[in-house]
């Protein structure tokens, strides 16, 4: 069974800025898409970055375009989520999902292993 940890949450002032890692017990890491997800609460569970296999292909959610980047070290069996300029809407659990196959998803359903989460929390 694929374990995905993630790590990097925390409580951060509005603008600051924070590096989520999610590593793969997977040793096909590098053949998985991968995402971060976000929950808030009383919300749904939200798509926010994606990734191929690869790593050539990325997507994002328009509220996070232009200040989060998703990128991801196969070497290492490591996705990351660089979160720059954040909001206090940014305040959610953060989950790593990942999907067998290459192909980049963006909806929950389209995922099928998921990590626990880690909670960030934007001050403002």
């Amino acid at each position: 069974q694929v374990q995905l940890v993630e790590s990097g949450g925390g409580l951060v002032q509005a603008g600051g800025s924070l590096r989520l890692s999610c590593a793969a017990s997977e040793r096909t890491f590098s053949r998985n898409a991968m995402g971060w997800f976000r929950q808030a609460p009383g919300k749904e569970r939200e798509f926010v970055a994606g990734i191929n296999s690869s790593g050539w292909n990325t997507r994002y959610a328009d509220s996070v375009k232009g200040r989060f980047t998703i990128s991801r070290d196969n070497a290492k069996n490591t996705v990351y989520l660089q979160m720059n300029s954040l909001k206090p809407e940014d305040t959610a659990v953060y989950y790593c999902a990942g999907r067998w196959g290459g192909v980049l998803v963006t909806s929950t359903g389209g995922m099928d292993f998921w990590g626990k989460g880690t909670q960030v929390t934007v001050s403002s």
